[in-house]
């Protein structure tokens, strides 16, 4: 390496602040102020009260001087923490600190409720300071004429960015790509590289790594920047490139590049069109916040419970939850019918209808905990074809296990309390309940996966049917084969 490409140590020595130095360098507003935040490091009450009041008095000088000095994710906070039209006059006093961080923050339901309040100018003010995919997730929710007027206020450059990745499906790698990445031709050195980067002005604001294209701009490698930091500068990139790279088309569901990037321990990933040419990356921080998203999405779909978010609109949240109750209602209409075709045999022995409950509660139960992880490993891809068979056989064994233990249990506390023949009843009755919950749990999320269905929407209705109708049709069929009835 040349001599003037070494650095002078002795320089960087004398540059270097002393520890005590970087401790005064802390800024007091970069610390928690306790007149914000409490020991849990939540917003206090007497601070939001101050922050309404002057909202109240519209002293935009008094709010922008409140807020100021909070991290965006406090400042996103204090926006969710606020009635409606107070979010919107807080966003109007602090346009220029509104921003990406803030708004990456924001809870879905009141990013959307805020930007339709504002003006298109005020939504284009804060659109023209974010990363474009940033920008596409503030404006996607909108109405299309609010999108139309927010994007007439927009440069020329930024709104063709967005009307680009509004073009593809929601919830792809197409809407979610940063458009701001780092691409050099194959034929430059390392040398040539480092120039580029230390004289180029308009570079992305974050990057990990290097892309290599070729004349047609598909990707042929990667550099990452330890290595461009620690290479010779005669050496030619495709000498030190990783020519094995992972491509995310942009047609990817976000739930499979999550996987993608879980699997492959990936820090950023070119994102390629349908003829294979790079037009974005995705990084790990965005990737992070989707497998997030989806985690909480699968669980709260399992519940039935919609977005389950409490900024969410009541006739939203009354919509998604009252459909399921209604399909719940149907269902319980079977076990139902059931129980009536043994009135009968109810009518002549009550203990039947004391120990029902019992066997229905413990097989809806073992369903839940089956149809849990099976839902987990079809989003995780740990349940596919190949090993479908696999997984159900596993699944018998342990619903097998479980139920002959709680059989055994309750068979003995019903033979000491009632009879032994009602015992020996109801512990058969529950080692049947058990094992078809068991196949119920993986087979109905299999079923639904087959059928190109989300297995977290419906299958919690289906398999709670299933379950309590076997659990009352195996407990009171047998009591009247055994003759108690």
């Amino acid at each position: 390496m040349a001599e003037d490409d070494r650095l002078d140590d002795d320089v960087m020595l004398a540059d270097a602040p002393a520890p005590s130095d970087v401790q005064e360098q802390v800024r007091p507003d970069d610390r928690i102020d306790d007149e914000r935040h409490d020991e849990e490091n939540r917003l206090k009450p007497e601070y939001i009260r101050l922050v309404r009041d002057a909202l109240e008095k519209r002293d935009n000088n008094a709010v922008y001087d409140l807020v100021e000095p909070l991290h965006p994710a406090d400042t996103a906070d204090l926006l969710e923490l606020l009635e409606r039209d107070e979010r919107t006059a807080l966003a109007l006093s602090i346009t220029d600190l509104m921003s990406s961080d803030v708004i990456a923050e924001l809870n879905d339901h009141v990013r959307e409720e805020m930007m339709e309040a504002l003006e298109p100018e005020a939504v284009a003010t804060i659109v023209e300071q974010l990363e474009t995919d940033d920008a596409v997730q503030l404006i996607e929710d909108l109405d299309e004429d609010d999108q139309q007027a927010v994007l007439a206020e927009v440069e020329a450059e930024d709104r063709v960015a967005i009307e680009s990745a509004l073009a593809y499906p929601e919830e792809t790698a197409g809407r979610l790509m940063n458009r701001e990445f780092v691409a050099v031709p194959e034929h430059l050195t390392v040398g040539d590289l480092i120039d580029y980067l230390r004289v180029e002005g308009d570079l992305a604001n974050e990057f990990y790594e290097v892309f290599v294209v070729d004349h047609m701009h598909h990707p042929v490698g990667t550099c990452a920047l330890s290595w461009v930091l620690t290479a010779p500068r005669n050496i030619h990139l495709t000498d030190v490139m990783k020519r094995d790279q992972t491509l995310i088309p942009v047609t990817m569901d976000q739930e499979e590049l999550g996987l993608m990037f879980e699997k492959y321990a990936l820090i950023s990933a070119a994102v390629v069109d349908e003829s294979g040419r790079l037009v974005g990356q995705m990084t790990v921080d965005d990737v992070l916040h989707i497998i997030s998203e989806e985690a909480g999405e699968d669980a709260l779909l399992l519940s039935g419970a919609g977005d389950g978010d409490i900024n969410e609109p009541i006739r939203e949240a009354y919509g998604s939850r009252v459909r399921w109750l209604i399909a719940n209602l149907g269902t319980a209409l079977v076990g139902s019918a059931i129980i009536a075709a043994f009135g009968a045999a109810i009518e002549k022995l009550v203990a039947l209808a004391v120990l029902m409950p019992i066997v229905a509660s413990i097989g809806g139960n073992a369903g839940t905990q089956t149809m849990a992880v099976a839902v987990r490993a079809i989003a995780t891809n740990q349940l596919t074809r190949a090993n479908t068979w696999r997984i159900v056989w596993r699944e018998l064994r342990v619903a097998l296990l479980n139920g002959v233990t709680i059989a055994v249990l309750i068979g003995i506390g019903t033979a000491v309390i009632f009879t032994p023949q009602l015992g020996a009843v109801i512990a058969a009755a529950m080692v049947i309940n058990i094992i078809v919950s068991g196949m119920a749990g993986v087979l109905v999320p299999v079923m639904f996966e087959r059928l190109k269905q989300d297995p977290a929407v419906a299958s919690s209705v289906f398999v709670t049917m299933i379950t309590d109708s076997m659990g009352f049709f195996a407990f009171l069929g047998l009591a009247v084969l055994a003759g108690l009835a």
